[in-house]
Protein backbone atom coordinates (compact mmCIF):
# COMPACT_ATOMS: atom_id res chain seq x y z
CA UNK A 1 0.00 0.00 0.00
CA UNK A 2 2.83 2.41 0.89
CA UNK A 3 4.58 1.61 -2.39
CA UNK A 4 1.49 2.42 -4.46
CA UNK A 5 0.99 5.60 -2.44
CA UNK A 6 4.57 6.60 -3.27
CA UNK A 7 3.96 5.92 -6.98
CA UNK A 8 0.82 8.06 -6.92
CA UNK A 9 2.75 10.85 -5.17
CA UNK A 10 5.57 10.62 -7.76
CA UNK A 11 3.05 10.71 -10.59
CA UNK A 12 1.78 14.08 -9.35
CA UNK A 13 5.25 15.66 -8.98
CA UNK A 14 7.13 17.71 -11.55
CA UNK A 15 10.15 16.47 -13.50
CA UNK A 16 12.62 17.74 -10.88
CA UNK A 17 12.20 16.36 -7.38
CA UNK A 18 15.09 18.20 -5.74
CA UNK A 19 18.10 20.36 -6.53
CA UNK A 20 20.97 20.74 -4.14
CA UNK A 21 21.42 24.06 -2.37
CA UNK A 22 25.11 24.03 -3.35
CA UNK A 23 25.93 25.30 -6.82
CA UNK A 24 29.06 25.04 -8.94
CA UNK A 25 30.80 28.41 -8.46
CA UNK A 26 31.72 28.78 -12.15
CA UNK A 27 28.67 27.50 -14.01
CA UNK A 28 25.99 28.13 -11.39
CA UNK A 29 24.37 24.71 -11.89
CA UNK A 30 23.37 22.68 -8.85
CA UNK A 31 25.94 20.20 -7.57
CA UNK A 32 23.28 17.47 -7.72
CA UNK A 33 19.78 17.07 -9.06
CA UNK A 34 17.14 14.41 -8.44
CA UNK A 35 14.81 13.80 -11.37
CA UNK A 36 11.41 12.16 -11.16
CA UNK A 37 11.69 8.64 -12.61
CA UNK A 38 8.08 8.95 -13.86
CA UNK A 39 8.67 12.24 -15.75
CA UNK A 40 7.77 12.67 -19.40
CA UNK A 41 11.07 12.14 -21.22
CA UNK A 42 9.97 13.35 -24.65
CA UNK A 43 12.02 16.56 -24.47
CA UNK A 44 15.04 14.61 -23.23
CA UNK A 45 14.80 12.25 -26.21
CA UNK A 46 14.69 15.21 -28.62
CA UNK A 47 17.74 16.73 -26.87
CA UNK A 48 19.49 13.34 -26.97
CA UNK A 49 18.96 13.06 -30.74
CA UNK A 50 20.27 16.61 -31.18
CA UNK A 51 23.39 15.94 -29.11
CA UNK A 52 23.94 12.62 -30.92
CA UNK A 53 23.86 14.50 -34.24
CA UNK A 54 26.33 17.10 -32.90
CA UNK A 55 28.64 14.33 -31.69
CA UNK A 56 28.39 12.60 -35.08
CA UNK A 57 29.51 15.75 -36.93
CA UNK A 58 26.13 16.88 -38.32
CA UNK A 59 26.32 20.41 -36.96
CA UNK A 60 25.81 22.11 -40.34
CA UNK A 61 22.60 20.16 -41.00
CA UNK A 62 21.27 20.92 -37.52
CA UNK A 63 21.99 24.63 -37.77
CA UNK A 64 21.06 25.07 -41.45
CA UNK A 65 17.98 27.05 -40.41
CA UNK A 66 20.23 29.46 -38.49
CA UNK A 67 22.17 30.19 -41.69
CA UNK A 68 19.09 32.03 -42.96
CA UNK A 69 18.76 34.59 -40.18
CA UNK A 70 20.66 36.73 -37.69
CA UNK A 71 22.34 33.69 -36.09
CA UNK A 72 24.50 32.95 -39.16
CA UNK A 73 27.84 33.93 -37.54
CA UNK A 74 26.94 32.14 -34.32
CA UNK A 75 26.09 28.95 -36.27
CA UNK A 76 29.46 29.06 -38.02
CA UNK A 77 31.23 29.60 -34.69
CA UNK A 78 29.42 26.63 -33.10
CA UNK A 79 30.14 24.27 -36.00
CA UNK A 80 33.80 25.34 -36.13
CA UNK A 81 34.12 24.85 -32.35
CA UNK A 82 32.35 21.48 -32.48
CA UNK A 83 34.87 20.34 -35.10
CA UNK A 84 37.82 21.54 -33.02
CA UNK A 85 36.45 20.16 -29.71
CA UNK A 86 34.41 17.03 -30.53
CA UNK A 87 31.68 16.09 -28.08
CA UNK A 88 32.14 12.63 -26.57
CA UNK A 89 29.51 12.23 -23.85
CA UNK A 90 27.08 14.20 -21.68
CA UNK A 91 24.95 13.97 -18.55
CA UNK A 92 22.01 16.11 -17.49
CA UNK A 93 22.87 18.43 -14.58
CA UNK A 94 19.97 20.90 -14.47
CA UNK A 95 16.44 21.35 -15.74
CA UNK A 96 14.50 24.62 -16.06
CA UNK A 97 10.88 24.95 -17.11
CA UNK A 98 9.43 28.22 -18.37
CA UNK A 99 6.48 27.07 -20.52
CA UNK A 100 6.50 26.77 -23.47
CA UNK A 101 10.30 26.61 -23.11
CA UNK A 102 12.43 24.03 -21.35
CA UNK A 103 16.16 24.45 -20.83
CA UNK A 104 18.19 21.30 -20.26
CA UNK A 105 21.74 21.76 -19.01
CA UNK A 106 24.30 19.00 -19.55
CA UNK A 107 27.87 18.48 -18.42
CA UNK A 108 29.63 17.43 -21.62
CA UNK A 109 32.98 15.76 -22.09
CA UNK A 110 34.98 16.92 -25.13
CA UNK A 111 38.34 16.29 -26.72
CA UNK A 112 40.79 19.16 -26.48
CA UNK A 113 41.46 18.69 -30.22
CA UNK A 114 40.21 16.17 -32.82
CA UNK A 115 43.46 14.18 -32.92
CA UNK A 116 44.19 14.30 -29.18
CA UNK A 117 43.00 11.92 -26.51
CA UNK A 118 42.95 14.52 -23.70
CA UNK A 119 39.48 15.62 -22.64
CA UNK A 120 37.77 18.31 -20.60
CA UNK A 121 34.25 18.87 -19.24
CA UNK A 122 32.08 21.89 -19.90
CA UNK A 123 28.46 22.99 -19.78
CA UNK A 124 26.05 22.51 -22.70
CA UNK A 125 22.55 24.01 -22.69
CA UNK A 126 19.70 23.22 -25.02
CA UNK A 127 16.56 25.33 -25.11
CA UNK A 128 13.56 23.42 -26.37
CA UNK A 129 10.19 24.87 -27.29
CA UNK A 130 6.93 22.95 -27.06
CA UNK A 131 5.21 23.67 -30.38
CA UNK A 132 1.75 22.12 -30.42
CA UNK A 133 2.85 19.15 -28.33
CA UNK A 134 6.15 18.51 -30.16
CA UNK A 135 9.50 19.58 -28.69
CA UNK A 136 11.94 21.42 -30.94
CA UNK A 137 15.47 22.59 -30.11
CA UNK A 138 15.57 26.35 -30.63
CA UNK A 139 18.91 27.21 -29.05
CA UNK A 140 22.23 25.46 -28.44
CA UNK A 141 24.80 26.96 -26.08
CA UNK A 142 28.14 25.39 -25.31
CA UNK A 143 31.36 26.40 -23.63
CA UNK A 144 34.55 25.51 -25.51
Amino acid sequence: MVFFGYLIWLDHQGPVLTKSEDHDPLSGVPVSISLNPLRDRTSERVAQQYLDAMRDGNCSQLLAQWEKDYRRKYARFICDSETKHPLLSWKIVDWEDAPPLRILHYRGRRRTAPAESATYKELISLTLENKEGAWEVTKYDAMY
